[in-house]
């Protein structure tokens, strides 16, 4: 081997090591806090009820057993062996695996797919495998009934509703917990002083939000490093001190021992045990930061070993002082280091809280982008990493919710069954998608599916069977969150998808308005107006009405669709799509911008110029002479350019109906001179620049049905009243906005 070759590819292997551990290092800050913080609830809440009147060795080390293989077959199985592997182009989440399904088997609602869309990388990217019998059923399937579209989006909206809900229920219940601690120094202190302290830091870290956790990132990852490290630490000292035979629990021996044992008591309390893996739905979600191996390697070599030998500390502590079953997490710290765990642990429940506050910011970002839910104000408070939002909004409400169930409840066993709950739902959701995801997007045979839900969807369900049972002692706190957002995201989708499929239904075509042209005396007035529609062909209605009553409008104009498509990421190259409507002499042209749901949205002057630059290159490009002829009807044909310029240009048969055929050329952008379109274009931009759209206002048809009248016109009104209109959203200045009023009757 050449010698330059192989210094290079050992330099190649070091920076890859090197980013690998580096991305591992990171990721306890982020990803781990959930999950790192459970040993200070879980054996509480286990014994909290009627399993505390069974205090034998036996029962702790059965509890200590199923906390050792349910850490070991979910969190360690399913979600680093398997879950990990479904990722969509690198991310992960509800909404990933919901994409890949809408992609590969195009069972979903929420796609604005098009078949100029067909071609792109990112509908293509990876092997094509051969289609099974199976898979081929599963579609055909969702292909016929339209009825099971809507389940699936339902199913994957109340995941999203429970992720929210958790959102709330982390930093009430890690929180009280570690505030809690204080009563074993001081056992006189009265219950609404821990609730106070415990209030005042959560208004403090909502409060910190619009900082952005970039700010006191560098911080997150030492914390949870050093927390790790003493409750590891601890247990090996309470192994060694207490119980030396704790070992032994770790055979699941003792789990079947335990249900023997406990019968119908053993049962309820698996509500209790499921805490031990809340958080580890955070490894999938979170993946978009960093890398499956890094995420893998992190977990198995270091906080997986951490948790179990904190979990067998405790459990041999509490094997030789049964009385300190409510307490035991504090109780067994020695007391020479007490306070510095305590504050450590402290620390680590606000980064874990930091973690599961910031996942919902992103999640909701997504629904957003998505048309899942209403528009509100998101800032990005990093300029290098695209993933740090604040939603100020939300972070008032998740404050509020905290605040109400901590006040509200007071005790960490009550809010421990509704986070347990949260928690198993959404795994048993993860689960079911990745039974659809194993046979028609890795093409394996409905036997290896039903083997991977029949392993580890018989232990979840085993779990939510239990914490069912709670749902009067404060299991129904997750299950009204849900519902509640499930049936606001649910009736905005409806509500957009009615508006939009009105604006379809009602385009106008461009040959009945230039018809119109001369009898309405229509004028053209100096600069450029960008026109936002929904509309991807023809004009769409809100325009058509404005020039009818208003006979008038610029040189240019620009018609923007902005599609949000259920891919993570769009590559910036293929972006843009810019096009032609009708004759040059009328300098229409139509620029449709696609954004996956994990994209950064530009802001208004970036977009402008952005938008106006395409179209300046694609009247370039128009200008060469490099011309491949073909006809392509009316859709729209995506040219890839040789440059690395953020265009793609588009020339498509005029929407007037001439039977001129299509031309699509290769661009080849001119280094010297500008054509008079290009020249123009300029001018126009300089003479000014003017954004029109449409301001509408929904309402249910009169022979609509009560129940649509309802939820169109009061909820879906309710809600489009009370978000940020679409012109704040887009950051269109005020003083150069056209609105134009429309009531759509759907």
């Amino acid at each position: 081997m050449d010698p330059e070759s192989a210094s290079s590819t050992r330099d190649s292997k070091l920076k890859l090591y090197t980013t690998t551990l580096c991305l591992a290092y990171q990721s306890f800050g982020v990803v781990y806090g959930d999950l790192s913080i459970s040993p200070i609830y879980v054996y509480k809440s286990t014994f909290s009820g009627r399993l505390r009147l069974h205090e034998d060795n036996d029962e702790i080390l059965g509890v200590l057993s199923l906390v050792f293989w349910t850490l070991t077959l979910i969190p360690l199985c399913k979600y680093i062996i398997f879950v990990l592997g479904a990722d969509d182009n690198g991310e992960g989440g509800t909404f990933a695996l919901y994409s890949l399904l809408c992609r590969h088997a195009k069972v979903g609602l929420l796609s604005t797919f098009h078949a100029s869309d067909d071609n792109t990388s990112f509908y293509n990217s990876g092997p094509s495998l051969k289609e099974t019998r199976s898979s081929s059923i599963l579609k055909q399937f969702f292909e016929k009934h339209w009825s099971s579209q809507i389940v699936l989006l339902l199913f994957v909206l109340l995941g999203t509703g429970m992720v929210i809900g958790d959102g709330v229920l982390t930093p009430s219940m890690s929180v009280l917990s570690a505030v809690s601690g204080v009563k074993v120094k001081i056992p006189n202190l009265h219950e609404n002083y821990t609730v106070c302290i415990a209030c005042v830091i959560l208004v403090g870290l909502f409060a910190l939000q619009h900082y952005g956790t970039h700010r006191v990132g560098f911080l997150f990852a030492p914390i949870l490093i050093a927390w790790l490290l003493s409750i590891s630490g601890v247990g090996i000292y309470n192994i060694l001190h207490w119980n030396p035979h704790i070992v032994s629990a770790l055979s699941p021996y003792y789990a079947y021992n335990f249900f023997k044992e406990t019968g119908k008591d053993g049962w309820r309390s698996l509500g209790g045990i499921v805490l031990c893996i809340t958080g580890a739905e955070a490894m999938f979600a979170d993946l978009g930061h960093f890398s499956q191996i890094s995420i893998r390697l992190a977990f198995t070599l270091f906080v997986y070993p951490c948790l179990i030998l904190a979990y067998m500390g405790e459990a041999a502590y509490l094997s030789q002082h049964k009385e300190d079953l409510q307490s035991s997490f504090y109780k067994a710290i020695p007391e020479v280091i007490f306070w510095p765990v305590f504050i450590i642990a402290t620390l680590a429940t606000v980064v874990g809280s930091q973690a599961v506050i910031s996942a919902t910011f992103s999640i909701i970002s997504q629904c957003r982008a998505l048309s899942c839910f209403p528009r509100v104000r998101i800032i990005h408070t990093s300029n290098q990493i695209h993933g740090q939002i604040y939603i100020p909004e939300v972070n008032w409400i998740l404050m509020f919710l905290c605040l109400a169930v901590v006040i509200g409840f007071r005790d960490t066993d009550m809010i421990g069954n509704a986070y347990g709950l949260a928690v198993i739902i959404v795994m048993l959701i993860t689960t079911c998608l990745m039974f659809l995801v194993i046979v028609m997007v890795w093409k394996r045979t409905i036997l290896v599916a039903i083997t991977f839900v029949i392993i580890f969807g018989s232990i979840e369900l085993l779990y939510f069977s239990a914490c069912i049972t709670k749902v009067h002692k404060g299991g129904w706190v997750p299950i009204v969150l849900s519902l509640i957002v499930l049936f606001f995201m649910s009736i905005w989708h409806y509500g957009t998808l009615k508006k939009r499929s009105f604006e379809l239904q009602n385009k106008v075509c461009l040959d009945t308005l230039l018809t119109l042209g001369p009898s309405l005396g229509i004028n053209r007035v100096r600069g450029i107006c960008l026109i936002y529609s929904n509309v991807v062909s023809g004009v769409p209605p809100m325009f058509a009405h404005f020039v009818t009553n208003f006979p008038a409008f610029h040189e240019i104009l620009v018609f923007v669709t902005i599609q949000s498509l259920t891919v993570p990421k769009v590559p910036a190259e293929e972006q843009v799509l810019v096009s032609r409507i009708g004759s040059p002499e009328y300098r229409l042209f139509r620029c449709i911008v696609r954004y996956g749901y994990r994209d950064v949205r530009k802001d208004t002057y970036a977009f402008e110029g952005h938008v106006l630059n395409s179209v300046a290159e694609f009247l370039k490009g128009n200008s060469d002479g490099c011309v491949e002829s073909g006809a392509y009807g009316g859709e729209m044909t995506m040219i890839r350019q040789p440059s690395s310029q953020l265009v793609d240009a588009v020339i498509r048969q005029p929407e007037n109906g001439a039977a001129t055929g299509t031309s699509r050329r290769k661009v080849r952008f001119s280094t010297v001179g500008l054509n008079k379109e290009v020249e123009e274009l300029e001018a126009a931009r300089e003479a000014g620049l003017a954004y029109m759209m449409g301001n509408t206002c929904v309402m249910a048809s009169e022979t609509s049905s009560y129940l649509k009248k309802f939820v169109i016109d009061i909820v879906y009104g309710f809600l489009r009243r009370n978000c940020r209109r679409p012109a704040t959203s887009l950051g269109v200045p005020h003083t150069s906005l056209i609105e134009v009023g429309m009531v759509y009757r759907v």
